[in-house]
């Protein structure tokens, strides 16, 4: 019978009870850590914002649902708002829900062609 000079290493057995320890304990701190903020009282009724109605920026360049474009109260064509922004370190641009994004995008591109540094689009956020 042969004996081997060296023994063969045995398999190092998985760290996985050491790792479901530490998930535990995290678990655990973190359901502690997040009970001690003070609730609010129960007859507080926070403030609603539903029914507050904004005005836009006066600064920001409107798209309508049609793809018009006004700013300040005037009525604009895309070549002439283009111009009037070209070189623009900032400029809002507020599009309608229904406004095409094919005349979007090619104005965006049109403004930022123009030198506009930062083109800010404006858009409603979403429900959580």
């Amino acid at each position: 019978m042969k004996r081997a000079l060296f023994p063969e290493p045995r398999p190092r057995a998985e760290a996985t009870i050491a790792l479901i320890n530490i998930v535990f304990l995290m678990l655990i701190f973190f359901l502690i850590a997040g009970s001690l903020a003070p609730r609010p009282d129960a007859d507080v009724t926070l403030v609603s914002l539903n029914e507050i109605t904004t005005e836009p920026p006066s600064d920001a360049l409107v798209m309508l649902e049609d793809g018009s474009l006004r700013h300040a109260g005037r009525t604009l064509s895309q070549d002439a708002a283009i111009a009037e922004f070209a070189g623009a370190a900032r400029v809002r641009l507020l599009p309608d829900r229904a406004a095409p994004a094919a005349e979007l995008v090619a104005l965006a591109q049109g403004l930022r062609a123009a030198g506009v540094k930062a083109l800010v689009i404006v858009t409603e956020r979403g429900l959580p």
